[in-house]
Formats: C-alpha cells, sequence, structure tokens
C-alpha cells in the first residue's frame, strides 16, 4: 500500500467509485503534468449529503463535512486518471470551493477548509495548495457545496 493509500486509511476514508458527470462535460482532462478535476458535489452512496444554503437550511459544520465529502469524490476522480497511483501527485495546485450561500454569509473559507484540511492529511506537504472559496445563490442539483481540484501529477 503506498503512503497515500495508508494516509487515506488513517483518515477514515474509502474512495468511491469516481462520480459520472452529471451534464455535458468530462471528470478530468490531462494537460500536460496537470490534471483537472471538474467540480464536485458532495455526492455519497447515490445521493447527496447537504443540499441547501448556508447557514438557513445547513450549518455550517454539515457545509465543511459536505466539501470533505466533495474533496474525495475530486481524489476518486484523480486516481482514475493516473489508474489508481494516487503516489504519483506532486502537488495539489489549486482548490477552487463554491459554497452555497445566504446573502451576508461570509464563512465560506471556514466551509473550505474541510476539503483543504483533508488533502493535507492525505498528501502531506504537496496538499497544501492556492485556494478559491466563494459564495453562489446556487449549485447543480442544489448542493451545498462543490469543488474543483488542480493538482500536479508525473
Amino acid at each position: 500500500m503506498n503512503s497515500v493509500q495508508q494516509r487515506l486509511a488513517d483518515a477514515g476514508v474509502i474512495l468511491p467509485a469516481a462520480p459520472r458527470p452529471v451534464a455535458a462535460y468530462v471528470p478530468f482532462v490531462r494537460v500536460g503534468d496537470l490534471v483537472f478535476v471538474s467540480g464536485q458535489i458532495p455526492l455519497c452512496d447515490g445521493g447527496l449529503t447537504a443540499t441547501g444554503p448556508v447557514p438557513s437550511k445547513v450549518t455550517v459544520e454539515a457545509a465543511t463535512a459536505a466539501a470533505r465529502q466533495c474533496v474525495i469524490n475530486a481524489v476518486a476522480v484523480l486516481s482514475d486518471a493516473l489508474d489508481g497511483a494516487l503516489d504519483r501527485v506532486r502537488r495539489s495546485v489549486r482548490l477552487g470551493v463554491f459554497v452555497f450561500s445566504d446573502a451576508g454569509f461570509e464563512g465560506q473559507p471556514t466551509v473550505a477548509n474541510g476539503a483543504s484540511e483533508l488533502l493535507q492529511e492525505v498528501f502531506g506537504e504537496a496538499g497544501r495548495h492556492a485556494r478559491a472559496a466563494v459564495g453562489s445563490v446556487g449549485l447543480p442539483l442544489g448542493a451545498t457545496v462543490e469543488v474543483e481540484l488542480v493538482a500536479q501529477v508525473s
């Protein structure tokens, strides 16, 4: 078991099958040594773990957990892109986190930490990344969070 797989296990993460697109796009695109993972919503066992805006319908804590699920799905797509060899990830370059937010909500960075912290736990220093955490008036299927990932690979 490679170190990334061991760290996933240590974090209590079992990668799901990579989610399939819900519209007209591909799960990832590789350009040179970069893999661009399409936006992932918090799908788990065929359903969304959180829907609606933060904080009126979804607590910050639940949204943070949803962001973690989003990045788990993104890592599953990245694993598919690398034929399961996650040890080939050299750097998590950029994370984009979109949070379905009520007017006036400013806690998007806190929600985004659910994704960021898992990447750092699993990939170590290579999991540190640039990030945008933004509010949105809505997301696909009413999801509370959507996460996109760019990773440098060998």
